[in-house]
This record gives C-alpha cells, structure tokens and sequence, in this order.
C-alpha cells in the first residue's frame, strides 16, 4: 500500500473514531488492521479537530510584527487569523496557518523563536450569549481556559480559538453538549 494511502487511511481512522460501527465495517480489513496497530498509539479520537497554533516571541519594537507577516508572504503562506499579547519588553504572536510546519521552518531560519501549541477552534453563534453558552459548558466541565481570541471566516461564521489545559476532554465535552468544533478541513479548506 502506498505511504500515501497509508496517511490517508490514518486520517480517515482519526475522523471515524467517534463512530465505532463504521471503523470496524471500514477498517477490519487485513491491510488496514496493520497501519492501525503500528501509528494507533500516535493518534487521539480528537487528533483532527485540534489545530497547530505558532506562537512567536517577538521583541516589543517597530516593525517585527511586520517582518513576521513578511517572511509567511514571501513563503506564499497565507495567514488565516492571528492575536498579539504583548509585555513592555517581549510580545507573543499567535498564529493559525496551513502549513504550520513550513511556517515555524521558515521562522526559525530568520532567527524567530516560535512555540507550537495546539488550540481548538469553536463555532460560535453570531448573538447576544452565544459565547456566554460555551463558557457555561467549560466552567460545568471544569475545563480552564489558559487565553482565547476570536475572528470571523467569509462565511459570516463567529469564530473562537482556545488554548485549554486539557484539549481532548474540552473537545469531548464541547462536542457532547452539540457545540460545533472546527477542524483543520474545515478551517482551511474553502472550496
């Protein structure tokens, strides 16, 4: 079976965990039980909804801000959202993009020291409480929220990103009471 369908079918089995009748009607077949067994242990039932957020630790002057938007713009990466926390002396850029791995390289080789997190990201319903709903949910579960920020996607939809101290059981939890968790597909993918 080629590397690429093997990567495939790894993706497919993250996205199907969460139904268990159809992992085992698609995935008892002999080839597929192998990949299972050898990259099963790298993969959570949420390893598709959580995205790769680059933190970069920028000095608090003019410009580096603008130096960072550069290096992705000459790389051809486009930016999908980004928040800055600053101190008087450092500032940290967080940043979603698809190719986040490319991204943190192309960082590193100008001497930008990045941090790669994962965060999740909520749909949240664009009217007056829809984000008091969510933090309802978290605060029931006693999930902590360690910073969060917010944009909007041409779709008109509201969007939230979260850093949680414990991802996976903020994705279940959230997931369990119908709150619309976006994934990297979804997220990134447009078309």
């Amino acid at each position: 079976m080629p590397l690429v369908r093997v990567y495939f079918s790894i993706r497919e089995f993250s996205i199907h965990l969460s139904n268990p009748y159809f992992f085992v009607k698609q995935y008892s077949q002999p080839q597929y039980l192998q990949y299972f067994l050898q990259y099963s242990q790298h993969l959570t039932p949420f390893t598709t909804m959580k995205l790769k957020q680059l933190s970069l630790f920028l000095e608090n002057k003019p410009g580096n801000v603008r130096k960072a938007c550069r290096t992705l713009a000459n790389s051809g990466i486009n930016i999908e959202t980004m928040a800055l926390a600053d101190t008087e002396q450092f500032g940290i850029l967080r940043i979603l993009v698809r190719d986040w791995e490319r991204a943190k390289q192309e960082f590193e080789k100008n001497g930008v020291v990045v941090k790669v997190s994962e965060v999740v990201a909520l749909a949240v319903d664009h009217r007056p409480g829809g984000l008091a709903d969510i933090l309802d949910v978290l605060d029931e579960a006693g999930l902590n929220i360690e910073y969060m920020y917010g944009f909007f996607q041409k779709t008109g939809n509201a969007v939230i990103v979260f850093r949680f101290d414990n991802p996976d059981a903020a994705i279940g939890k959230l997931q369990s009471r119908g709150i619309r968790v976006i994934g990297n597909k979804e997220l990134f993918d447009k078309s």
